[in-house]
Formats: C-alpha cells, structure tokens, sequence
C-alpha cells in the first residue's frame, strides 16, 4: 500500500486497539498502541526511521530522508476520562524534513482524517464569527491574546490532534500553540491540514520542520486560508 494508505491504515488500527482497551488506562494506551505501530511500521516499511513520543529517541533517525513520526495516544488525559471523544492517534512521514503523509485518528468519533482522502474544507465563516480551538485546561497567552485580538469564539477542547481536526472538520477557525509540543504532536495533524487546503506554520509564519536533532516544536498554527494574514498579525502585535 502506498504512504497515505499506510498512515491511515495503522492509525485506524491503532484507534481499534485503543478502544478495546480503554478500561485500562492511558498507561496501557500508549504502551500498546506504540507497540503496534512499531511491529507494524518494522514490518511495513523496514528500511525507515522512526520518531515515537513513547520509544527513545535515535539519534541515528536524523540520517535518514523518511522518518514516520507517530504519537500513539495524542490526549492520554482525555483518554482516561470516560465518555470524552477529544483524543487522537497520529501517524505521519516526514520525506527530507516535510511532512508529506498523514493521518490523524479520532477513535470515539469513528473517524480517521488523513492525506489520501483529504477532508474537503467547509465555507468560510461569515464575518465576526471566527472560533479558536485552544486548550480546555491551560491555554497560552499568545492564544488567549488572539482570541481578545479577533473577538473569537473560545472553543476549548482536549488533545492537539482533536484540536487541529476540529479546523479540517469545520467546527473551528484557527489552532494555535505556544510552548510545550513536540514534532509527533503536530506533525500528522499539519500533514492532513495542509492536504485539505489550510495555512500551516510557525506562528510568525515561517514554515514547520521536521526530523531535526531536537524534536520540541514548541509553537503552530492551523486555520483557515483566508484568516492566515490576520492571525499571524494578531499574534505578532
């Protein structure tokens, strides 16, 4: 099967396993949904590297032009809350540090976004109506000054993939972050985002790299096209 199918396919899969053990904890979760991915990806595709947020890190990964960057269980909190929908699994190939195939997994909401199909955008909102997908627990300043800058709408959600799934889908405007991610945090949700037409980048809008020496990423933003120009504005007032 080709990338996009792939990426697809093992997030699904992995979105499988991960509902069949939920009882168990976000622990388990990502002990086991790492373990698939990883047989899965050294059965698959055993000539590439991989980047995983639950294995250690190899630096001998940096050498190689194909690199899947995976985060087996995006939103582990959320996971361990029963009923909550808001998590996520990723699965991306990164080819010379772009990510160029992905897919992101919403399990609870029996979903699969990925870069082979890739989601057809929505309308654009009608003026004065943007909404921000931030953080439910702890949004950062730069995001809370955004929002205050656009009087956006809040729409507080859980986990980094949701929240950028929430922009594919429709049900959000623009993501951004500041501080605290990793490349196996984004890189998946921006391979789909940018297949299915969004802006994505840096918040002061320089392009996002992958498979570098230091995998901390620390600030995104995905939104749509038509609000990237006011955003990044926003942002670096």
């Amino acid at each position: 099967m080709d990338d996009h199918t792939l990426a697809a396919t093992l997030a699904e899969e992995a979105g499988e396993l991960l509902l069949s053990i939920r009882e168990l904890g976000g622990r388990v979760g990502d002990e086991r949904s790492n373990r698939l991915l990883l047989d899965r990806l050294a059965e698959l595709r055993p000539a590439d590297a991989v980047l995983s947020e639950e294995s250690p890190d190899d630096p001998a990964r940096t050498h190689h032009s194909r690199v899947w960057i995976v985060d087996p269980l995006d939103g582990t909190r959320e996971f361990g809350e029963p009923g909550r929908p808001d998590w996520a699994v990723h699965v991306a190939l990164a080819v010379d540090g772009e990510p160029v195939a992905g897919a992101v997994a919403l399990p609870a909401m029996g979903s699969v976004l990925h870069t082979g199909r890739p989601p057809v955008l929505t309308a654009p909102p009608p003026p004065g109506t943007v909404r921000v997908a931030l953080s439910r627990s702890r949004p950062s300043v730069e995001v809370r000054q955004l929002v205050a800058r656009l009087s956006a709408t809040e729409v507080p959600m859980g986990s980094a993939g949701a929240k950028a799934m929430a922009v594919v889908r429709g049900e959000a405007d623009i993501y951004a972050h500041s501080g605290g991610q990793y490349e196996w945090d984004s890189c998946a949700p921006v391979a789909v985002a940018a297949a299915a037409g969004l802006h994505v980048s840096r918040l002061d809008g320089s392009p996002l790299r992958y498979n570098r020496p230091d995998p901390y990423l620390p600030d995104l933003i995905i939104c749509r096209p038509e609000l990237a120009e006011i955003a990044l504005k926003a942002l670096s007032e």
